[in-house]
């Protein structure tokens, strides 16, 4: 199926040696009129505040960690400009892994794969489209969902991304996610993107929650299916309630039954604050798996790399090498930490007082860079040209009923003036 922008380039190449020769990927390509889009608006028109940006932001500049900024200047020439091997940095990957472990503790005694370095996170979830998803295929994933999921399974792979109600009244909508897997579950193969933090919703399942949603998994694979999870972990760690799942999905996955098999995608890209470093992760983890298993993978994994970008940058990963030995970086990390967590708090307590407002409802959010609110009465893209146009406020309509707002890229002391004009543009369009 051609996406309706798509269709309206192809049909401007019409009658053209390139229009004439473009493969059925080609003629699947478009550029979607999504978070990049809107986001470049925003910068244009967003003289008063650009809530768009997926980065933590002070003084509309990013910010950036001592312990990585330091190192700029410091490189040899090998870490500068030499050639990385296809997988990465050997070092950078032991100390990636080890760190894994750190932040889930209960992986501590657990077989899973040495991480392999990509080219960001959104190239990782690509490789695992070659790898793992042919055409027809369908990959289950949340309902909102982070618009690139969707070019990459359908422009990409001309395969089906199938989504399911994320959100209940309560929290996690743990009935829609296990009808859907079971949906897909009688077709013998299960295969499942989960991000938490989510974007654009900003939520984290709770402890109970995250049990939960591996039993329904497991279930499943009792009966004799066999279950792949993708666990997007982009913003992993990044946890404002008590209640919020510590660890990620993955830490319970990889060894939670015979017929799943575990993925996890991260890396520095929000960890530590590196977003165009462009060096991502990914993880393969599964029970019964042995190290051949994993050394198989990993070769196909670099298959995919070297014949897409050959390998990662260099310099990001020495950079990295260097910052992660460095003894101040946790502490460097915990200040943007709670400077984000603040921010939660004022968005958290601003929206908590209006949760009887008829024009706008909050969607649960507990976590990352992102809140979500689902429009009543008028549709997202309309509230967002309002606010862009207007008041100078970019903001992003993720599809027609729900507008995400980063808190991440708001200073703290814009917050009730941003959140105020939301609320008083979504009751002039109610």
């Amino acid at each position: 199926m051609i996406n309706p922008l798509a269709q309206d380039l192809n049909d401007s190449l019409r009658g053209t040696v390139p229009g004439e020769m473009l493969s059925d990927l080609g003629m699947r390509l478009f550029f979607p009129k999504g978070i990049i889009a809107q986001g470049a608006e925003a910068k244009k028109l967003g003289k008063t505040a650009n809530a768009t940006i997926g980065m933590a932001v002070e003084n509309k500049t990013p910010i950036i960690l001592s312990s990585v900024k330091n190192e700029f200047t410091n490189l040899t020439s090998a870490e500068a400009v030499a050639y990385a091997p296809t997988a990465g940095n050997l070092e950078y990957r032991t100390i990636w892994k080890e760190q894994i472990i750190a932040k889930n503790p209960s992986l501590k005694d657990k077989s899973f794969s040495l991480p392999a370095v990509v080219p960001g996170l959104t190239a990782g979830i690509s490789y695992l489209c070659d790898l793992f998803l042919k055409e027809g295929d369908v990959l289950l994933a949340a309902n909102p969902s982070w618009d690139n999921y969707s070019l990459i399974v359908e422009a990409r792979r001309n395969a089906s991304l199938k989504q399911f109600t994320l959100f209940n009244d309560t929290g996690f909508n743990l009935d829609a996610f296990e009808k859907a897997v079971k949906e897909q579950a009688a077709t013998g193969k299960v295969r499942i993107l989960l991000n938490f933090p989510q974007n654009p919703s900003g939520y984290t399942p709770t402890k109970d929650e995250q049990a939960a949603i591996c039993k329904i998994l497991c279930a499943v694979a009792d009966k004799g299916a066999s279950v792949m999870v993708w666990c997007d972990d982009a913003y992993f760690g990044l946890n404002y309630e008590d209640n919020i799942a510590p660890e990620s999905l993955f830490a319970l996955l990889c060894d939670a039954h015979e017929k799943i098999f575990a993925i996890k995608i991260d890396g520095p890209t929000k960890e530590d604050f590196a977003w165009g470093f462009r060096t991502g992760f990914l993880t393969f983890g599964g029970k019964g798996l042995t190290e051949q298993h994993y050394e198989a993978l990993g070769k196909k994994l670099m298959g995919t790399i070297r014949s897409s970008v050959s390998c990662c940058s260099t310099p990001a990963q020495s950079i990295m090498i260097r910052a992660m030995k460095n003894p101040e970086i946790e502490a460097e990390k915990l200040e943007f930490r709670n400077s984000l967590e603040a921010r939660y708090k004022k968005v958290r307590a601003f929206v908590d007082a209006r949760k009887n407002n008829k024009a706008l409802t909050a969607l649960p959010f507990n976590s990352g860079y992102f809140m979500c609110f689902r429009c009543n009465g008028f549709s997202s893209e309309d509230l967002r040209q309002k606010l862009l146009n207007e008041y100078g406020i970019g903001t992003i309509a993720i599809d027609n009923a729900h507008l995400r707002v980063a808190f991440s890229s708001l200073d703290e002391s814009l917050i009730e003036q941003v959140y105020s004009t939301i609320y008083k543009a979504a009751e002039e369009l109610a």
